[in-house]
């Protein structure tokens, strides 16, 4: 696995990382503990360094899992977490209080067994507390070696440009991917010019893009995609073509229509992370091995083009959850 350095930081990562939430939360049932566990310990025989997790995904529960998995290979990873939700429940509203924070940040050590926090982002920006109260609660934890790096995640550029002056930022989060394109109109410009690296979640469209889900495709009861209009069977039935157009380039490149997403991504940017999640071993490697795929210049300009013809179907977020997007 090759690495990569998040923005002028210093914060070397591998080229891809592992979203954790799904282990326990989002996706339906959690995996059974032993499963994920062997499954963390598997990516890092993989050569990934760079583990996300948040308090809100199972109120520390996957934190919590995620320290049982990384006992002895503490020193060798990067843990990303983040706070920002009353309770760490994201139905309760949000909540980046300084006072909060710091109570966050000695929950997730206790959780992650560690005693300290390399990447530690705010989920979604909070409009009750100035982004410059925020940074500078982060500030005093990090000269209390408490946190490492900050970032931010689904936040505006105004907001970044704000928290940067504060508390540099090593790190942005987004969704970013073949079927979400919109940082690339003024997210990625901005975190260019002030050297902040990019990680994109979601980069295989929630699973859409691998061509494995369809229009009858059936979600568990638990499944927050249920609730996602982009997901709708309509919209499914809609949005084909762009997975026809995914399969094309797969089947010519002799790759996996995720390992055409994810090498998308990182042809990109050189300071794009992305961190794709999953349950499964097989696709586990399979992700991976993504970051081994060139694409050629020629070939970029052929899949934008192919793109540039379908207009995807359906907003990524209920409406409840879009307005914490991008403030």
């Amino acid at each position: 696995m090759i690495s990569r350095t998040l923005g002028k930081s210093g914060l070397e990562v591998s080229a891809i990382g592992l979203g954790c939430m799904g282990l326990t939360f989002g996706y339906g049932p959690a995996l059974p503990e032993k499963e994920a566990i062997a499954l963390i310990q598997h990516a890092i025989e993989l050569g990934v360094t760079f583990f996300d997790t948040a308090e809100a995904y199972t109120q520390g529960a996957n934190e919590a899992l995620l320290g049982k998995a990384l006992k002895g290979y503490r020193q060798n990873v990067v843990v990303a977490t983040k706070f920002g939700f009353k309770d760490g429940i994201a139905t309760n509203g949000l909540d980046s209080s300084p006072k909060r924070i710091i109570q966050v940040v000695e929950n997730s050590l206790k959780h992650l067994q560690t005693d300290v926090i390399d990447l530690l982002y705010q989920h979604r920006v909070d409009p009750q507390v100035p982004i410059e109260d925020v940074a500078g609660t982060v500030e005093q934890l990090i000269t209390a070696g408490k946190v490492k790096h900050f970032g931010l995640s689904e936040a505006g550029v105004d907001t970044i440009r704000k928290a940067h002056a504060v508390q540099p930022l090593t790190a942005a989060q987004s969704e970013y991917s073949l079927w979400w394109r919109t940082p690339e109109k003024a997210l990625l410009p901005v975190l260019e010019e002030l050297g902040i690296g990019f990680v994109p979640f979601s980069p295989l469209g929630k699973g859409f893009l691998t061509g494995t889900i369809d229009a009858n495709t059936s979600f568990d009861a638990t499944d927050f995609r249920n609730v996602v209009p982009r997901f709708s069977a309509d919209n499914r039935e809609a949005n084909t073509p762009l997975i026809n157009a995914i399969t094309d380039i797969a089947v010519e490149k002799k790759v996996s229509n995720a390992q055409v997403a994810l090498a998308w991504l990182l042809a990109k940017k050189s300071w794009i992370v992305p961190i794709p999640g999953t349950t499964k071993i097989e696709r586990l490697k399979e992700n991976v091995a993504a970051a081994s795929i060139i694409f050629t210049n020629e070939e970029l300009q052929n899949i934008d083009a192919a793109l540039s013809k379908i207009n995807v179907q359906g907003d990524r977020y209920p409406a409840q959850l879009q307005q914490l997007t991008g403030r």
